[in-house]
């Protein structure tokens, strides 16, 4: 039986490559955090890249498992050095951790077969893929909206009366935010639905930081429609959403039937939209449905 086959030892040249873009990407690094773009894909996407090709270009018998151990790493670092939630960091894992083994399994093709170094051309387009977000002119579609429909047995004058006592706190019944530890209101304030009432989200406070509130505002009251706009937002959850406005209706199925829905329109806070966007739509359509809930609605 042959002797196993020894990794290939990086050349003078490899290290040097290698600890320039590893400069490189602490470099980049450190600018996103100061200059407050630390949620772009330059996060979630450049810098993976750049630590993959670190990584995959440095001996040893196991790539992919060294890039693994390095990444969670990494990411528990991020999570506390930048005051994330333990929610961000889940959502964001699996494209991270997507990009680096992509980028090492593409390293190691190269390297294996002695490939020509235009055969790894495509690195270039997936840091290309990492400047989203990184200012506000290169954000795809970051306005979104999201929309539920709930049928509830309960006559349409009855249904006002309810809501107008405002949402209560109640068990969140969504699997995903609860799996997710999402953030959502532990208390809940206000009631009314004239023009000018006010109802307040508080969020419990946390080891990362103060939980905050939402106040949200009625800026419309017709037949069936209410509409409300976002004055205040202090809640953990604001770096990942912004608020733009909402909008409750409702309308009589038959005379013990009524159809709600509820409709929000917010601005998504992360980069990539290819991956964030369906994320936080998921997210989104799963805090309506419980909004409802609040709202007395089962």
């Amino acid at each position: 039986m042959s002797a196993p086959e020894e990794p290939p030892r990086p050349r003078t040249a490899n290290w040097i490559v290698t600890g320039l873009i590893g400069m490189f990407g602490v470099v980049g690094f450190t600018l996103a955090v100061r200059s407050g773009r630390t949620d772009s894909a330059l996060l979630f996407v450049g810098l993976p890249v750049l630590l993959a090709v670190v990584l995959a270009m440095t001996p040893a018998r196991t790539a992919h498992g060294r890039v693994f151990l390095f990444t969670t790493v990494c990411l528990l670092l991020a999570s506390v050095a930048l005051q994330e939630g333990a929610v961000c960091v889940i959502l964001a894992a699996p494209l991270v951790y997507g990009v680096v083994h992509g980028t090492t399994a593409l390293i190691h093709w190269w390297r294996s077969a002695n490939r020509p170094y235009y055969a790894v051309a495509v690195l270039p387009l997936l840091l290309a893929g990492g400047v989203e977000g990184s200012t506000d002119g290169l954000r795809i579609d970051p306005e979104q909206s999201v929309q539920v429909v709930r049928r509830i047995t309960l006559p349409a004058d009855q249904f006002a009366e309810r809501i107008a006592a405002g949402p209560k706190p109640v068990p969140v019944r969504s699997v995903p935010l609860r799996l997710l530890g999402v953030p959502l209101p532990r208390q809940v304030s206000g009631d009314g639905l004239a023009v000018g009432d006010r109802w307040v989200f508080a969020y419990h406070g946390s080891s990362h930081g103060p939980g905050g509130h939402l106040v949200v505002e009625v800026e419309r009251a017709e037949p069936g429609r209410i509409g409300f706009r976002f004055t205040e937002d202090t809640s953990i959850t604001a770096r990942w959403v912004t608020w733009r406005r909402a909008e409750l209706n409702w309308r009589a199925v038959d005379s013990g039937q009524t159809e709600v829905r509820v409709t929000a329109a917010y601005q998504r806070g992360l980069d990539p939209s290819w991956y964030f966007g369906p994320v936080q739509d998921a997210l989104m359509h799963e805090g309506a449905g419980h909004l409802l809930d609040m709202l007395a609605l089962t």
